[in-house]
């Protein structure tokens, strides 16, 4: 029986001994074995608008039933989460959902898609692989709520049965990474570039932190990398910090940061742009990209909070010029 065994799941590539965990806290080391210790016992699942993930792009207006286990793999200083992506498997309360039985939850509550979520699912991952292909059977969605941070192999295994997901991008930056969220940035880049490779709708988040991640040169590097590697259209989400765990001692963000965020990404050629956790005039509606559309300046999506209140996308174009709108629009009435 070998004395350590090697994750291969995400790049930090934790070497376990006989009884020990990985950096996740989730995944362990029993004879000879490497075992994810939440499987089938979810700490979390609530029913959720699909907004709230946020997809903004993705069955407007539909609800997801949302899960997740206590684990994550990176430690990020300010998860609104913690309380549950930081605990340890023995010290959170748990209750069995087994892949099936999750499936018939979500049929019987009517949602068309499962989120899994709130920590980060790709540690988890055999329990994610199996719910995503038992509701994939059925006929159901299964979305990726993560920050991405994988090795390739596993990563493409599961994306084969994943429709949609939102991927932190924390920042564009390695140090920002390394002293804030104990990862690396490279990887994160990758998953994005696969997410897209594979057909699956990706939606991004950046939370801009105060004095962290706030320079408006690094956003603006960042906006360039993804219109050139992931293309215009795929949703950017600009999110505003709350202070939070480790980083109580830091202000809430400006709303003038993130209007100049999103007026960076504009410009650097990203079609839609939202500002998230902050009530703005039009922050979180959907305007046709259509420079020369007649209606461009009326809202095709009206939102608030997690609320659709208008929709005039009509079989996935703009009804004013008939601009195809990138998007999984099914769930429309």
């Amino acid at each position: 029986m070998p004395a350590f065994l090697e994750c291969q799941l995400c790049p930090k590539y934790c070497r376990i001994p006989e009884g020990g965990a990985g950096d996740c806290r989730i995944r362990m080391h029993i004879d000879g074995k490497l075992l994810a210790t939440t499987y089938g016992l979810p700490c979390s699942a609530h029913m959720d608008p699909v907004e709230k993930k946020p997809l903004f792009h993705f069955l407007p207006g539909s609800h997801i039933l949302s899960i997740a286990t206590v684990g994550c793999n990176l430690h990020c200083r300010n998860c609104q989460n913690h309380e549950i992506s930081q605990a340890n498997p023995e010290d959170s309360e748990a209750f069995e959902l087994p892949p099936e039985k999750l499936v018939e939850v979500t049929l019987r509550e009517g949602a068309p898609s499962i989120a899994y979520t709130y920590t980060e699912p790709l540690t988890y991952y055999e329990y994610t692989y199996d719910c995503c292909v038992a509701a994939r059977e059925a006929g159901l969605h299964n979305v990726l709520v993560s920050a991405g941070y994988i090795n390739q192999k596993p990563l493409r295994n599961l994306l084969t049965f994943v429709d949609a997901a939102n991927i932190d991008l924390k920042a564009f930056d390695e140090g920002f990474y390394k002293e804030n969220c104990g990862a690396s940035l490279r990887p994160i880049l990758a998953t994005l570039e696969t997410c897209v490779e594979m057909g699956v709708w990706l939606e991004v988040t950046n939370l801009v932190i105060p004095t962290l991640n706030d320079d408006m040169e690094q956003i603006r590097k960042m906006c360039r990398w993804m219109v050139t590697h992931l293309g215009p259209s795929v949703p950017l989400h600009f999110s505003r910090f709350h202070p939070q765990y480790k980083l109580r001692n830091l202000p809430p963000t400006p709303g003038e940061t993130l209007e100049q965020a999103r007026d960076i990404a504009r410009g650097e050629g990203m079609s839609f742009v939202y500002v998230g956790n902050l009530r703005t005039q039009d922050g979180e509606s959907t305007f046709c990209p259509n420079e020369a559309c007649t209606g461009r300046s009326r809202p095709l999506v009206e939102r608030v909070g997690f609320s659709v209140d208008v929709n005039r996308i009509r079989n996935g174009k703009c009804p004013d010029c008939g601009t195809v709108i990138p998007g999984r629009w099914e769930a429309i009435p």
